[in-house]
């Protein structure tokens, strides 16, 4: 599946940035199946750094889709591993796993989110829903799913952090408003740490994505980095109490 991307801004009328973060769900949809730490078909998340150093060490689990799984990136560029880095650095005894997978949708998330969890998992975090914007499927269908993966996650006592996403602009204001808010309400009604929109400050900038315009760069991948850290450190500070 391809897009021009000039038709998409004409036909649209829409921003530099809308166009980009368009594009960008349409090709974690399309993805070829490159993730940075295992193919789509795995049936089973995978640790970054292998093996783990000390056994039984408390998880973070990363549910996603290609901007998680790090599609195009070097494994360790891919955003869950330089939380690694930055965790072994800080003297935080966490194991991350990626649990991201090009193309998935909320649904998808939610269907393989109990093996993503297996182990003693401490904190997860949420990237899904781009792509049920893409397809432009019901805001109430992706709510129900992200719903789910959040109870079930605090049935279990794990901590959450949710991460916002943008739909595309071409299905009309009301849809694009009523997608942002999903993000927001869930976050206040699961009391969970909540990151607005996990591409701040790396959509739309050229010199901080791929060559496709799409997908983080390794220095675009480090400010994701940095935000998804804002979100993470009071947790695990938390937690470590």
């Amino acid at each position: 599946m391809t897009y021009n991307i000039m038709t998409v801004m004409h036909l649209a009328r829409i921003s530099l940035v809308g166009a980009v973060v368009l594009v960008a769900l349409g090709m974690a949809a399309c993805g070829d199946g490159r993730s940075a730490v295992r193919e789509a078909s795995t049936n089973a998340p995978a640790a970054v750094n292998e093996p783990r150093r000390e056994p039984g060490r408390p998880r973070i689990v990363f549910l996603g889709d290609s901007l998680t799984a790090g599609l195009g990136l070097a494994p360790e560029d891919a955003v869950p591993a330089l939380i690694q880095a930055r965790l072994d650095a800080g003297g935080y005894r966490y194991d991350v796993v990626n649990a991201g997978v090009s193309g998935d949708t909320s649904a998808g998330g939610l269907s393989r989110l109990d093996w993503s969890l297996e182990g003693d998992v401490a904190v997860l975090v949420v990237e899904l829903g781009g792509n049920d914007g893409l397809r432009g499927l019901p805001v109430a269908q992706m709510r129900q799913n992200l719903a789910t993966i959040l109870s079930r996650a605090r049935e279990r006592g794990i901590t959450v952090i949710l991460t916002g996403m943008e739909a595309p602009p071409n299905y009309g204001a009301a849809y694009t408003a009523e997608f942002r808010e999903v993000f927001r309400s869930l976050a206040k009604e699961y009391q969970v740490r909540f990151i607005p929109f996990f591409l701040e400050g790396v959509a739309g900038i050229a010199s901080l994505n791929q060559g496709d315009g799409i997908h983080p760069n390794s220095a675009g991948a480090r400010i994701v980095e940095d935000t998804v850290w804002r979100a993470l450190e009071p947790e695990l500070e938390r937690q470590d109490r």
